[in-house]
């Protein structure tokens, strides 16, 4: 267990049990609005569950196992009955999985069962992670008064949108999703996934993208089809985007996320909007990656501290609003808000010869490095979601070694830097092809010359072949800088398979089947200030 999960443990630690004795009435039988039946499981406390405040989570994963054991026991030990539901065309449940495009529409009609039954008792919490957090959001504007609040972890109202974005395709996690949702209620679907992950991995190979799930299933799926022909601004996403509800919500919002997770950004916005608006919203972010353990103690904890109270008709304990795990520091601690009073954009400016610096840098030619798509810059940790995959924090030394990513490094630190919120960098950059991706990443480098990963982004360009600034939007951090450490950041062109490969040709990515290699330059003379805008700490 690492510090991070030792600090996690001790600040966020689940109340003993009531009890341990739970019944569970299996395949409770829900009617939707279409016709369709979606069945649901109810956990309860052996005696006195009678109108105990419920907690509904609806999952696409099953209402068994995995999903039972964590997320589920620990709620129904200690003060709630829990209902869980399968989602449409899952596991029992009518109808077809169509991910994302029901869940509003089923959703209430689940809400308006639940609040009939006879075993209800007045109340009711929301709760679940990833997908069991978006179900949340879609329906949050509608409400009935018997929703006393929400708790979503590692999720945000348009779940789906910051992968297939124009400017910047995350391809890993929305095709490794597709792969395992059309798999999963297979014999023995859990080891399968294990044995073959490798040939999913070999499947994102694969030219034309569009025969990608063939590759790795044997079989189209229609999800990734969807999501290799259309943008996130494509009308076919519509019904997956609930981030105009957001300012409607009257209830109480709690959300858990994490800094390595790959839904941070739009949590975070969401969070914002509640903010902005007035609304009682907390937040909590810690050292984790989407699938860390200590989000489901987080996301427990918070269930527990923050919705029982609030279905109870009590106010929870008082905290601050914002709790994030400070990076570096390895320490949690309280905000007012988000992104944090006290800290000012700093921009640290690339230099010729790989310095990173406060001052702008003087005349200097541009420096240079050739991509090749066919041997496309890895992802290395970070962001990530797929099996066998290390996520989060990880030595950078080995992809800094390759010739196709550039670095630049402050001297040491004779003083602790501290930066909280969000991160961007203006990279000044052209390629000899019109069609480019800049990929930005924050690392810090210790007294021992160990780089380790911060946070990143990418941004895709058009008209790449023409000297412009791009700006690359990082993922958010909290992260103290060690006196006697550097600052570095790393400037390339792709993480594949995290971000699709740029083939520098312009085709659509379904089709794409042809890989040009560009000779790429990034320019840091005073007509082109290239540099990492980060929110540093103001001394007092």
């Amino acid at each position: 267990m690492n510090l991070g999960s030792r600090l996690t443990q001790r600040l966020l630690r689940l109340p003993p049990p009531l009890t341990r004795d739970l019944v569970v009435e299996r395949d409770l039988r829900v009617p939707m609005r279409d016709g369709a039946v979606l069945l649901a499981d109810r956990w309860a406390p052996k005696s006195g569950a009678q109108g105990l405040p419920t907690a509904l989570l609806r999952i696409p994963y099953g209402r068994a196992g995995m999903a039972a054991g964590p997320m589920v026991r620990p709620l129904a030990e200690r003060g709630f009955q829990v209902l869980i539901q399968s989602t449409r065309g899952t596991f029992g449940s009518g109808g077809a999985f169509d991910p994302f495009r029901r869940e509003r529409e089923d959703g209430l009609d689940t809400l308006e069962w639940v609040t009939e039954q006879p075993w209800f008792g007045e109340s009711m919490v929301l709760y679940g992670m990833s997908y069991l957090g978006f179900v949340q959001w879609a329906v949050a504007d509608q409400l009935p008064p018997q929703v006393k609040a929400m708790i979503p972890a590692v999720s945000e109202s348009a779940l789906t949108l910051e992968f297939l974005r124009g400017d910047g395709f995350s391809l890993e996690t929305p095709f490794g999703w597709g792969v395992m949702v059309a798999g999963q209620e297979r014999r023995w679907a859990m080891p399968r996934q294990l044995l073959e992950a490798k040939r999913v991995r070999r499947a994102m190979d694969t030219l034309p993208l569009g025969q990608a799930d063939v590759a790795a299933m044997g079989r189209r799926s229609d999800y990734i089809q969807d999501v290799l022909t259309h943008d996130a601004d494509a009308p076919r996403w519509a019904e997956a985007d609930h981030s105009h509800r957001v300012t409607d919500i009257a209830i109480p919002v709690s959300s858990v996320g994490g800094w390595y997770d790959i839904f941070l950004p739009g949590q975070i916005r969401d969070h914002q909007a509640l903010q902005t608006a007035g609304r009682q919203a907390r937040l909590t972010v810690g050292p984790w990656s989407h699938t860390s353990r200590g989000v489901g103690v987080a996301a427990a904890t918070e269930a527990l501290d923050f919705g029982l109270a609030h279905a109870r008709g009590e106010q929870p304990p008082e905290r601050a609003p914002v709790r994030l795990f400070v990076m570096g520091e390895e320490t949690w601690r309280d905000f007012p808000s988000w992104p944090p009073p006290g800290y000012a954009p700093q921009r640290f400016h690339l230099h010729p010869g790989g310095t990173l610096a406060a001052d702008a840098a003087g005349e200097s030619a541009p420096d240079g490095y050739r991509y090749d798509p066919a041997d496309p810059t890895p992802a290395v940790g970070g962001v990530r979601l797929a099996l066998g995959v290390k996520a989060g924090r990880v030595d950078n030394t080995g992809l800094e070694a390759r010739p196709d990513v550039l670095t630049y490094t402050t001297g040491t630190l004779d003083t602790d830097t501290e930066v909280i919120g969000e991160v961007s960098a203006e990279i000044w950059f052209k390629s000899s092809l019109p069609y480019a991706d800049v990929f930005v990443r924050l690392c810090d480098v210790d007294d021992k010359g160990r780089s380790t990963n911060v946070c990143d982004g990418l941004v895709s360009l058009t008209g790449a072949d023409r000297t412009s600034c791009a700006t690359v939007r990082l993922w958010p951090t909290a992260y103290r800088f060690r006196r006697g450490h550097r600052i570095r950041v790393q400037v390339s062109s792709g993480a594949f398979p995290r971000y699709n490969r740029n083939p520098g040709t312009g085709e659509p990515r379904a089709t794409a089947t042809t890989l040009r290699a560009a000779d790429q330059e990034v320019f840091h003379d005073p007509a082109h200030p290239s540099a990492v805008i980060l929110p540093v700490r103001v001394k007092s």
